[in-house]
């Protein structure tokens, strides 16, 4: 399954040395803008400690953990929308992504410059936003003037629900609001915005890149950005990339463990990023448990058994018969698959059942 997180920002907040964090790629990571020419992709391992447990019980070969792709793009300047520094390119790269993360600079430091001179996140996050409605406004007007005559007189149903779509879209676009932001009542709308593939109505999630200080608890900038997207339908995450640079420096889990507690951290901000990644583009794990191996599989949230059943092999999917559920919980407190079968904690279910994150499958087909 491959969805793309992409992360986007102005030159200089972070974003290179927050990707090398997060897949241990060799992004190029330097004090000018435009270092990162190409967009940088890496596939970044889930953290999951559901597998550790299950791999207690069951002594594996081998753990296979589920994987979300993340996408370092260049940074974007003011006038992006009309191809200023490398707008158009960018622009395309952060189209063919899924969801965004948005880094933005939360840190004071006099050796590192900043493209528009001082420090001010709301501001540099305005600067994308309406660089992005710019592009998102562009393609809304050209669209609309393909389908308005023939919404307008050829009584075509399709086009006229086309139009109806683009032009709440456009209201809100000029309004200097985000496509996301606009209500759509019914599928046959939902469908319509999905093939416009607009760059503001991609998910969002806000990553503050603060100094050693604000690690845990945030800074003043922090408090700026969570007022200013109060009304957004995104969530915020505070990280330092520069920590998180050198945690990645340790050898051991043990080292890197007793690093975070002395900062009062419990968890590192690469894996919160990455499971808040992974929870952005809509995707939930379900596991299987062997002694073969004990492994996450990615699936998008509210999809049935059969079609996760195609995500180990398409073969599974054709020929489902039905499936054999456990949850995690009861196979965790009972210890074993025996076990959950004699306590009658094995769900058989069909065609129709909806899988749930941290489900236990096991499924039966003919082919």
């Amino acid at each position: 399954m491959s969805l793309q997180c992409g992360i986007v920002g102005l030159p200089n907040v972070g974003k290179s040395t927050l990707f090398n964090c997060l897949s241990n790629a060799k992004a190029q990571a330097a004090n000018f803008p435009f270092c990162t020419i190409e967009p940088n992709v890496g596939m970044i391992t889930v953290p999951d400690e559901r597998l550790n447990q299950l791999a207690k019980l069951v002594h594996p070969q081998k753990i296979v953990p589920t994987t979300v792709e993340i996408v370092d793009i260049a940074g974007l300047v003011k006038g992006a929308s009309q191809g200023e520094g490398l707008g158009n390119k960018f622009l395309a790269n952060i189209r063919e992504t899924d969801a965004i993360l948005h880094v933005l600079r939360c840190f004071d430091d006099e050796n590192v410059t900043h493209v528009d001179g001082s420090v001010n996140p709301v501001r540099d996050k305005e600067i994308i936003d309406y660089e992005l409605q710019l592009k998102d406004l562009e393609t809304i007007e050209s669209r609309i003037g393909k389908v308005q005559k023939q919404a307008q007189t050829g009584g075509d149903k399709q086009a006229k629900l086309q139009l109806d779509v683009l032009l709440q879209f456009k209201t809100a676009l000029e309004q200097g609001k985000a496509a996301r932001t606009v209500h759509l009542a019914t599928k046959d709308e939902q469908r319509v915005a999905k093939e416009l593939f607009l760059l503001t109505n991609k998910p969002v999630l806000y990553v503050c890149n603060v100094d050693e200080n604000a690690a845990v608890s945030g800074n003043a900038y922090t408090e700026q950005v969570r007022q200013a997207i109060r009304e957004e339908d995104s969530d915020m995450l505070i990280v330092a990339a520069k920590i998180e640079s050198e945690i990645t420096e340790f050898e051991t889990y043990e080292e890197r463990e007793m690093f975070l507690n002395e900062l009062g951290l419990t968890e590192s901000g690469v894996n919160r990023l990455i499971k808040s990644a992974y929870k952005l583009l809509n995707l939930e794990t379900f596991l299987t448990a062997g002694p073969q191996e004990v492994r996450a599989w990615t699936y998008l949230k509210g999809s049935k058994a059969p079609q996760c059943a195609g995500v180990i092999h398409t073969d599974f999917e054709k020929g489902f018969i039905r499936a054999e559920v456990i949850k995690y919980n009861d196979y965790i407190a009972l210890g074993s698959e025996i076990a959950c079968k004699e306590a009658g904690k094995i769900n058989v279910e069909g065609k129709d059942y909806i899988v749930q994150d941290g489900d236990i499958m096991h499924f039966r087909f003919n082919v």
